[in-house]
């Protein structure tokens, strides 16, 4: 099933890669793969939000680093309007056993079984981005993200299992920053962030890219994705850090 989803993500995404060069005429797409290490440095979660158990899957558990893979496609029209769609999966497994009874999503499990956590966390995004400079020194964007999020938190024993499944739109600020410190060489600040009393997100990347031709490019870096929901229905906190690696391709 996990395999299943994941191919029909890719197979989506290559048939709007399709569609993009396809409509992009003169204009410029860019597609852009990334790859690394995510891990987690807190994920509190307490469900419901008012009665539930409140454990943590990094202090409580011991949560796995895990291989990721995102990709987004953007289309960049007259210099200044990039247009551009993400695909960001992201699973985190945890495993081990809390000291008390623990009580999630109404299902309460016996203190010191053992258990297994699936944090699940599938973003979709479309970004509409206005580049205010550009130039071969600097590039100065800022824009906003409708996001889609596809989540669910999963957790079991040996003879029960209890998931809480949440799918909502998020709106979000988006920025990019880019200095050419080097031929060839730039240094890129992005990300797209919102903060709000019903939560927060976060998703920045600070990254060196290296571009020998103006074909294709390359990138590392560091990424950290935070944030969450407080209230009646969950509380749940992540903050999660990635090492990427990552291709562009220009067409």
């Amino acid at each position: 099933m996990v395999l299943t989803r994941a191919y029909g993500r890719i197979a989506v995404f290559a048939g709007l890669l399709v569609l993009a060069v396809c409509e992009a005429g003169q204009a410029q797409v860019q597609l852009d793969l990334e790859t690394g290490i995510v891990f987690c440095t807190r994920n509190d979660v307490r469900i419901p939000g008012t009665t539930g158990t409140e454990f943590s899957l990094v202090d409580d558990l011991s949560s796995d680093n895990e291989p990721f893979f995102r990709g987004r496609i953007s289309y960049t029209a007259g210099r200044k309007h990039v247009f551009s769609i993400l695909v960001a999966p992201l699973t985190i497994h945890a495993s081990g056993s809390v000291a008390e009874p623990l009580a999630f999503n109404g299902t309460t499990f016996p203190a010191r079984t053992p258990l297994e956590a699936e944090y699940r966390f599938d973003s979709y995004r479309f970004t509409y981005r206005y580049t205010f400079r550009s130039d071969e020194r600097f590039v100065v964007g800022l824009g906003l993200t409708g996001k889609i999020r596809d989540a669910s938190i999963k957790l079991e024993d040996p003879d029960v299992v209890s998931e809480k499944k949440n799918t909502g739109f998020v709106p979000l600020i988006n920025f990019e920053f880019r200095w050419s410190f080097a031929p060839a060489f730039w240094l890129l600040f992005e990300g797209d962030a919102l903060a709000a009393p019903q939560g927060r997100a976060e998703d920045v990347l600070l990254a060196v890219q290296y571009f020998p031709s103006t074909r294709w490019g390359l990138k590392a870096g560091y990424r950290l994705l935070e944030g969450g929901a407080d209230n009646d229905e969950v509380y749940s906190f992540a903050l999660l850090n990635y090492f990427v690696l990552g291709l562009y391709a220009n067409f």
